[in-house]
């Protein structure tokens, strides 16, 4: 049985258009102070669009690795007109995308041969960790799948009552413990909970506690390991949320979390409210790992599976 489409809706795609207006309205506006004046695109224009990339926060290798493959492309045509630059910044962008990004899905799903499919979720505090889980339970529940919410982040009472806020709202079970209980004790009863019910999807919140990288990796490393007492390969995913409005910063994240634990997929969200949308294009190629959803709403239906061709189309509109 598949759970996707292969196209976006309308809707969707209206939805995508519009949290990425910011972004796209920056970045061609700087674009289009690059280029003033110019005819063709030469060392000067290249320059320049060096500083829009930075600017935009697609981050500086990102950056230079554009440029590079746009300076060859220049060398080999000869002759570039800067009214061409558009296209070839969509190709080259695209280009990187693929590089990292698999697939062009529309809609959330799962492996057919993973069940429960363990799905645990790092970050820090305030990226929207909590929100991104509860909308994805929304989302693969109105796929058809049957979901349970485990909260292993006991380190603040705030994060357990604000899963529990998700999970009735979207009506799916959570299990629970104390503010202060093991994260890995709650982990395995989430998962003895799921494998009970028969449930496809099992989804962990995990605490966004980076002042100790070794502390974190200890717990994220722990739980992991007493969740394969229960499903023997779980986690199946673990998916670092990152705050597009941060920029750079988020960056920063990405690389802290990697060395603490790995990563298998990353979700970027709040890229309605910023300019800096760019940083998807940065983060999926420097640390080579998948941006799986993209959050550009507030409503629960503005969480995204990532779509590079969807992604890029909006973005250069």
């Amino acid at each position: 049985m598949s759970f996707f489409k292969k196209i976006f809706s309308k809707e969707k795609k209206e939805t995508l258009d519009k949290g990425l207006e910011k972004t796209k309205t920056s970045f061609f506006s700087k674009l289009t102070k690059a280029v003033a004046g110019k005819s063709t695109v030469d060392d000067d224009v290249l320059d320049e669009l060096e500083e829009v990339l930075i600017s935009s926060d697609v981050g500086v290798d990102t950056t230079l690795k554009i440029i590079d493959r746009i300076e060859a492309r220049v060398s080999k045509d000869k002759y570039v007109g800067t009214d061409a630059l558009n296209g070839i910044l969509r190709e080259e962008i695209a280009g990187l995308l693929s590089e990292t990004n698999l697939g062009n899905d529309s809609e959330f799903t799962i492996p057919e041969n993973k069940k429960p499919y363990v799905l645990m979720v790092v970050g820090v505090n305030g990226v929207g960790k909590t929100t991104t889980i509860g909308k994805l339970a929304a989302q693969f529940k109105k796929q058809g799948l049957s979901v349970v919410l485990g909260a292993a982040d006991t380190f603040r009472a705030a994060a357990i009552d604000q899963l529990q806020v998700w999970a009735d709202r979207v009506d799916v079970p959570i299990v629970r413990q104390e503010m202060g209980s093991d994260p890995a004790s709650v982990a395995f009863d989430t998962l003895k909970s799921a494998v009970a019910q028969n449930a496809d999807v099992v989804i962990i919140d995990t605490a966004g506690r980076l002042h100790n990288k070794v502390n974190l990796m200890n717990e994220l490393t722990k739980i992991k390991r007493v969740m394969q007492k229960v499903v023997s390969d779980a986690p199946h995913d673990v998916l670092l949320v990152l705050d597009g409005s941060t920029g750079q910063n988020a960056f920063e994240q990405a690389k802290q979390f990697t060395l603490a634990t790995e990563v298998t997929s990353l979700a970027v969200t709040k890229l309605d409210g910023t300019a800096k949308g760019g940083v998807v294009i940065g983060i999926s190629d420097q640390f080579q790992i998948p941006v799986k959803y993209i959050g550009v709403g507030e409503g629960i239906d503005d969480l995204q599976v990532f779509n590079k061709v969807e992604f890029v189309d909006s973005f250069f509109k």
